[in-house]
């Protein structure tokens, strides 16, 4: 089995909970925050929408340059409600897992850089760079969320076994 065949069932299994979680966002609170200093509700679902699309751009290049001279910056997306973001979501999650499947394992610990402006922010081998900047990055954020959601009274959903919302 190959390394990023082995990867599929926790992706899997991440995704589903991630899509979970982003299915109870509520639109009329896209603007909500915790704090002054906390990003929106929005601004976090559209965060996590984005975070699948990377796994394919860490498999096929061994830089990704943020901000590439004389090229476009990247910018998160602004996608202004559940439906757009879940949509987004769903399509970068399917090309990711292809990505994941098509990995050749001579590349997962081959050196992988994140730059801006041709300036290294990191470097890490690739295997590393989809374990955190990726798996770890965006349960972070579905993890930011589900505390939004109890904030709000939106019932949280079970991921790795029932959550205070679902009795056992």
């Amino acid at each position: 089995m190959s390394i990023g065949a082995s990867l599929l069932p926790e992706f899997d299994q991440e995704m589903a909970s991630t899509r979970s979680v982003l299915e109870r966002l509520p639109d009329d609170k896209w603007d909500w925050k915790a704090h002054p200093k906390s990003n929106t509700i929005g601004w976090n679902a559209n965060h996590i929408a984005e975070i699948p699309g990377w796994l394919s751009a860490v498999v096929a290049k061994d830089v990704l340059d943020v901000n590439p001279p004389g090229g476009p910056k990247y910018a998160t997306p602004k996608l202004p409600n559940k439906k757009a973001v879940l949509e987004a979501f769903d399509r970068d999650v399917a090309v990711a897992r292809k990505a994941l499947v098509e990995m050749k394992d001579e590349s997962v610990g081959k050196m992988w850089t994140l730059a801006d402006a041709g300036r290294p922010i990191i470097t890490m081998p690739r295997g590393a760079v989809i374990r955190s900047f990726i798996f770890s990055h965006l349960i972070h954020h579905r993890a930011i969320l589900t505390v939004y959601l109890r904030l709000n009274d939106i019932p949280v959903p079970g991921m790795y076994g029932p959550s205070g919302d679902v009795p056992m």
